[in-house]
């Protein structure tokens, strides 16, 4: 599992005194804590102790949701820094990035996302571009976190124009 790999690697980094490393898997452990955490509290009151504890864990997509979430907080503060021309802090976050993305699958390219955003308008008899809401979640629901929402956004507006 995921996270057995990324307790793994806190060990390993700790040991060679990573601390960027280190930092960003304490901090990816713990939203993954988190979020286990809001799960366990929908559940609550369906199941038992024993049941909430296995129902609670997070599944390896959940895990990779989370995980899709650092990284773009990554990315958004590493735009953020690059408009403050902020180069000490963009090579810090980059970093940060770099070791997320280690547990990341490889994102769709553009053919792929535009073939899915084809499919959905089609699906879903989208004509215009106030149909752009629904394109979107159609299409993010397919790709399942393999495409960068910009990127999607960029080449649905492209296709329904």
């Amino acid at each position: 599992m995921i996270i057995d790999q990324i307790k793994k690697d806190l060990i390993g980094f700790q040991k060679e005194k990573r601390s960027i490393e280190v930092s960003s898997l304490r901090m990816l452990l713990s939203s993954i804590v988190n979020k286990e955490k809001e799960k366990r509290v929908k559940l609550f009151a369906d199941f038992s102790s024993e049941e909430l504890d296995l129902k609670s864990k997070l599944t390896e997509e959940e895990v990779l949701e989370v995980i899709f979430a650092e990284a773009k907080k990554r990315k958004d503060a590493i735009e953020e820094y690059r408009k403050a021309d902020r180069k000490d802090l963009i090579e810090g976050e980059s970093l940060e990035l770099k070791t997320l993305q280690k547990y990341l699958p490889e994102e769709m390219g553009e053919e792929e996302i535009r073939k899915i955003v084809k499919e959905v308008i089609e699906e879903q008899k989208i004509t215009d571009m106030k149909g752009i809401g629904i394109l979107m979640k159609g299409v993010i629901q397919k790709t399942k976190g393999l495409a960068d929402g910009k990127k999607i956004n960029s080449i649905a507006r492209e296709l329904l124009n």
